[in-house]
């Protein structure tokens, strides 16, 4: 068994929240700076936290919009759900003796809130939230954080995520990563594996075909 613990990204890898975060993104702008700004243009916002994300659009009470802008997401929670396949290959990764872990972008309290309602929670021993770290992606420090809860290290972690941002910190805490390409915008994103559909991980730890 070359890894021991499979590590998830949690938005856009288990659970598909791109229209539920790029919506009440969208609609906390509008009652913030009163201007519509396209869902397209608010993409690069999926897998960094909501700070970051903030800044970058230059919102000068990060509070006051987080707290607005999880008021809103909780009003998407109907479109909130597990990818198809996600559930089957937790509980098939389970049974082949790997650990699950996740490393999310999502704060602690917006993973309890909205991640451990999906019913799929129970499926992680370790869990690093943003949080949990003074780095956030793209930077190693979440990834570093996995391993020394989970007492492991660098070669014995996949790291599958969707975005560059999981990439790159696969890449800095020298784990290896796969591209989750089903929730993914960006096949160009480097990866030592690349996901069609979650049943796909399977093929690649257990080197069939499927």
């Amino acid at each position: 068994m070359k890894y021991k613990h499979i590590v998830f990204d949690v938005d856009g890898t288990l659970i598909d929240t791109e229209y539920a975060v790029l919506h009440s993104l969208q609609e906390t702008l509008r009652v913030l700076i009163g201007k519509e700004v396209p869902c397209d243009e608010l993409k690069f916002a999926l897998g960094i936290t909501g700070i970051d994300a903030l800044k970058i659009l230059d919102i000068k009470d990060i509070p006051l919009a987080i707290e607005l802008w999880e008021n809103k997401l909780r009003e998407y929670s109907d479109n909130t759900k597990p990818f198809d396949g996600i559930e089957e290959l937790l509980k098939n990764l389970l049974n082949l003796g790997y650990k699950i872990g996740v490393v999310t972008s999502r704060t602690r309290e917006e993973f309890d809130h909205e991640f451990c309602r999906l019913g799929i929670s129970h499926y992680f021993t370790t869990t690093v939230c943003a949080d949990d770290t003074k780095e956030h992606k793209p930077n190693a420090g979440p990834l570093l954080k996995y391993m020394q809860l989970s007492n492991t290290d660098d070669e014995k972690v996949l790291y599958i995520g969707d975005s560059e941002y999981d990439s790159k910190c696969a890449q800095n805490a020298g784990t290896d990563f796969a591209l989750a390409v089903w929730g993914s915008h960006n096949k160009l994103v480097k990866a030592d594996y690349f996901l069609e559909r979650p049943a796909d991980l399977l093929s690649v730890l257990t080197g069939t075909n499927s």
